[in-house]
C-alpha cells in the first residue's frame, strides 16, 4: 500500500491522487489548486485527468469567469468506493485499534509512527509501530509474544507493507530518553496513538527498574 496515497493501491494513475484531493474537501478547486495539493504530476496532466473524471461524472466542473472549478460529485454511484480507497490509512488505524483492544495482556502504549503516521512515503515504506509493554512482562512470555507476533503477520496481510515493531518496556524506554536517542524525538513528533496511555504521559514517567528490550 502506498502510505502517502493509499488509493494508488487500486488506481495507480494520477486520477486516483486527484480523487484523494477532492475527497478531502467540499470546496471547489481550480486545476492549479488541485495540482498544488496533489503534489505530483504536471499542471497539464492534472488538468487532463480532471477532464477525464468530469467526463465520467465523478467530478463536477463549473466555469467561473476565466477559470474552471472542480468538485467531487458525491452523488455518483462510484463515490463510496472512492471514499473507501481514499480512507485506507484511517481503515488501517481502526483495524489496529480493534486488534490491540482485544489483547489479553494490555500494552502501556501503542502508536503508529514513521511514514505511515506522517502520511508520506510510498508502497515500499514500512508500517512502523511503537509498542511499550509493562516492565513485569517478559517479551518472550505468552500470551504477550503471541500477540505481538500476530500483529507482525496481520499488517503485511492488510497492507502488503513490511511491518516493523519497535517493542520495549518502560525501563528500556527510560534508557532511550536518558541517552537522548533521536528516535524518541521522532516518536514525540509523529506518533499516532493506537492504544494505551498518551505517549507524552508515558515519556514523563520513566521507569527506575531494569529490564530487557
Amino acid at each position: 500500500m502506498d502510505v502517502a496515497h493509499p488509493i494508488r493501491t487500486v488506481t495507480p494513475t494520477l486520477d486516483g491522487v486527484i480523487l484523494e484531493v477532492l475527497a478531502r474537501t467540499t470546496s471547489p478547486l481550480t486545476a492549479p489548486g488541485v495540482h498544488r495539493l496533489a503534489g505530483t504530476g504536471s499542471p497539464n496532466g492534472v488538468r487532463l485527468a480532471l477532464n477525464r473524471l468530469a467526463h465520467q461524472g465523478l467530478v463536477s466542473a463549473e466555469r467561473r469567469a476565466n477559470a474552471v472549478f472542480y468538485v467531487a460529485n458525491r452523488d455518483h454511484l462510484a463515490w463510496p468506493a472512492v471514499e473507501a480507497l481514499a480512507g485506507l490509512r484511517r481503515t488501517l488505524i481502526n483495524r489496529l485499534v480493534e486488534e490491540i483492544s482485544a489483547w489479553e495482556v494490555r500494552p502501556v502504549h501503542v502508536s503508529l509512527f514513521g511514514s505511515a503516521a506522517r502520511g508520506d512515503g510510498d508502497a515500499d515504506s514500512d508500517i512502523d509501530l511503537l509498542v511499550i509493554r509493562p516492565d513485569r512482562i517478559d517479551e518472550e512470555a505468552p500470551p504477550w509474544a503471541e500477540q505481538v507476533d500476530r500483529l507482525r503477520e496481520l499488517i503485511p496481510a492488510w497492507t502488503g507493507n513490511h511491518c516493523h515493531v519497535f517493542e520495549l518496556n518502560q525501563a528500556r524506554l527510560t534508557e532511550h530518553i536518558r541517552a537522548r536517542d533521536p528516535i524518541v524525538d521522532e516518536w514525540r513528533r509523529d506518533a499516532v496513538r493506537i492504544a494505551g496511555d498518551e505517549l507524552r504521559q508515558v515519556l514523563r514517567r520513566p521507569s527506575h527498574t531494569g529490564g530487557r528490550t
